[in-house]
């Protein structure tokens, strides 16, 4: 399957949201659903017609699911091995070593604009790499247009 970089870009962000996405084999039409097993009290009505449209066609689309909860921390501590700031980086080190890191990391950068803005660009460029490579995985080619 080949998809275009603005098609890999959406399906990064989409994931990122914490959705899981579907692109159908042939058409290429992505569709984006709420995992529900991260969200146990989310309305599942508001995806019923595409939850059906994909049960009901499971053979024709790719699925991508978020990164797991390791890979997701091994970023944010690959991004705090980078990081200048000699003291945010013992602050994010600290936080990433207590219990809750994703929140204790999150709350950190929150006051951080110039590191914040360095983050999500960070991790974006990394849930695009994450996608391309499931993309090679699921079906064995390059991944470009």
């Amino acid at each position: 399957m080949k998809l275009t970089d603005e098609q890999i870009k959406e399906i990064a962000e989409e994931l990122d949201c914490g959705m899981v996405v579907y692109v159908h084999k042939e058409t290429k039409e992505i569709k984006t659903i709420l995992d529900f097993d991260s969200h146990v009290d989310a309305d599942e009505e508001l995806w019923e017609e595409d939850s059906n449209e994909i049960e009901e066609n499971i053979d024709m689309y790719f699925q991508f699911s978020p990164m797991d909860s390791r890979a997701s921390f091994k970023i944010m501590e690959l991004f705090t091995e980078n990081v200048e700031d000699e003291e945010l980086k013992k602050k994010l080190e600290l936080g990433l070593s207590l219990s809750k890191p994703f929140r204790n990391f999150k709350d950190i950068l929150d006051f951080e604009n110039e590191y914040r803005d360095k983050w999500f660009k960070y991790k974006s460029e990394k849930y695009i790499e994450y996608v391309k490579e499931l993309l090679t995985f699921l079906n064995g080619e390059d991944w470009t247009q």
